[in-house]
């Protein structure tokens, strides 16, 4: 039996708006190949993207290798730009395992590059319930939506648990210095 790992990290920048993503999977076959291209950021979207179903459509997979797989998938598509079908293949993934905060995680990515940001946040709020392994950019995602969505508070406390999170990571820092803190 295989084991299945899975984290996602999707980050965004208010500028750039680029995404960096990646999942883990333990075990073998092309799934593991889909996995390891995702994770080494490869840009032959379309190669990857094939090898990703390849995998789903031959393999023989547990239930969270499965989920793993079209998380994997869907984060290859988001970096080609193909949203519409990284959504699905999150949603395929959560129709497999409901408690996959990595599927949330991506979901909010996905969702805050098609520009659905109430919808974002509502899946980072739900990455972030189940304790992704990734809070630190399910933190910074979510930050991203709020502020898009006028809650400008609510995305300085999420930009700073992001730093506090992870303190060597830059982005949260370079946008927390966009806002000024006064009382009252």
């Amino acid at each position: 039996m295989r084991k299945v790992f899975v984290a996602g990290i999707a980050c965004f920048t208010m500028m750039a708006g680029t995404a960096s993503a990646q999942a883990i999977i333990i075990g073998g076959g092309m799934a593991k190949d889909c996995f390891l291209s995702v994770q080494a950021q490869s840009t032959r979207f379309s190669e990857v993207e094939d090898m990703c179903s390849m995998a789903l459509e031959s393999e023989v997979m547990t239930r969270a290798n499965r989920a793993a797989t079209y998380v994997n998938r869907g984060i290859i598509r988001m970096r080609a730009g193909n949203y519409d079908d990284a959504l699905s293949d999150y949603d395929r993934a959560l129709s497999l395992r409901e408690d996959l905060g990595a599927a949330y995680l991506n979901r909010g990515a996905a969702l805050i590059l098609a520009g659905d940001h109430a919808a974002a946040k509502a899946a980072l709020d739900r990455a972030i319930e189940l304790g992704t392994n990734d809070l630190h950019a399910a933190h910074y995602n979510r930050a991203i939506a709020k502020e898009h969505t006028g809650d400008v508070p609510g995305a300085y406390y999420d930009f700073r648990e992001a730093a506090e999170l992870k303190p060597d990571w830059d982005l949260p820092q370079l946008q927390l210095e966009r806002f000024t803190v006064s009382n009252g």
